[in-house]
């Protein structure tokens, strides 16, 4: 087994990891070619989309609008190499302009990190968020490539 099988993340790994992470970084491409990453809040969907919103005049905005293609990076893990624990996620991002599904992401990316929350906690982040949800845009990326690390796994052997 080559170590990069060896410190693959299993399907539940790679979910369980996204579903502990606040933040992940978004890369999309500049009209020079250049990558703009930045970093983002955001939630999964159970077809493991990635959905996430930010302001509609953002530079992120402008730049898929031009050119879909984008990369994700989550990492933990910080100065310690035994640690480390990422995951890439290559796809095309796809714009969403109708304010009730940016009031969805809005409410996904906010209850991430709640245990459990129930109907009314949904019900009243989704009444907040819907203010600022006429300004932004949604992005939902697809994953057409996934590649993980964890790096626990080699037993202290490197």
């Amino acid at each position: 087994m080559s170590r990069r099988d060896q410190i693959r993340m299993t399907d539940s790994e790679l979910k369980n990891f996204l579903a502990k992470s606040q933040t992940m970084t978004i890369v999309s491409i500049n009209k020079d070619g250049t990558p703009h990453p930045m970093p983002m809040w955001y939630g999964v969907e159970p077809d493991c989309s990635v959905v996430m919103t930010t302001f509609t005049k953002s530079q992120k905005i402008v730049n898929i609008a031009r050119d879909p293609r984008v990369s994700l990076l989550v990492e933990s893990g910080g100065a310690v190499y035994e640690k480390l624990k990422g995951v890439v996620i290559y796809g095309r991002a796809e714009l969403i302009r109708d304010t009730e599904q940016v009031v969805d992401i809005l409410t996904r990316v906010s209850t991430k990190t709640l245990d459990n929350p129930d109907d009314k906690t949904r019900d009243g982040i989704r009444n907040a968020v819907r203010g600022t949800a006429p300004k932004r845009t949604g992005i939902r990326i697809r994953p057409e490539k996934i590649v993980s690390w964890d790096h626990s796994k080699l037993g202290g052997v490197y």
